[in-house]
């Protein structure tokens, strides 16, 4: 059965992708846990982030730098915190979530809850970063 990740990458559930190449992904997380909150998936269904054949594993980890310089040029924050927990999705992610403080990447914290217009402008500064910084 098709991961929600999976849907999401065929167009069968939409989402606020902020960036996208024929191998991976990257979307506003809907229950994120700050503002630019970020998910970058390869498209290839792979459960486990560490089952993943080198070649996709890397190049994941690539696009997640530039998404994350993207999120950071677009959102103010410290840093962008990067984690993984893959027990919420069986489809292989990363968690980009900007942060000023080791706290703010506390998932039990609560998530916020902010409108389809907020995620459709928070989508648009990070593309638009990241055209800045490809250019």
């Amino acid at each position: 059965m098709p991961s929600i990740f999976s849907k999401i990458v065929v167009g069968e559930i939409p989402a606020h992708v902020v960036a996208e190449t024929v191998e991976f992904l990257a979307f506003l997380d809907i229950a994120p846990l700050a503002i630019g909150h970020v998910l970058v998936i390869p498209k290839k269904e792979v459960d486990y982030l560490f089952d993943l054949d080198d070649e996709t594993y890397t190049g994941l980890q690539i696009f997640a730098k530039i998404v994350a310089k993207g999120i950071k040029a677009a959102i103010p924050c410290a840093r962008i915190g990067v984690t993984v927990i893959g027990l919420e999705v069986p489809h292989a992610h990363i968690h980009l979530v900007p942060i000023n403080g080791v706290n703010d990447m506390n998932f039990s914290n609560p998530k916020l809850q902010l409108s389809q217009e907020e995620l459709a402008d928070t989508a648009a500064k990070i593309k638009e970063a990241l055209r800045t910084i490809e250019d």
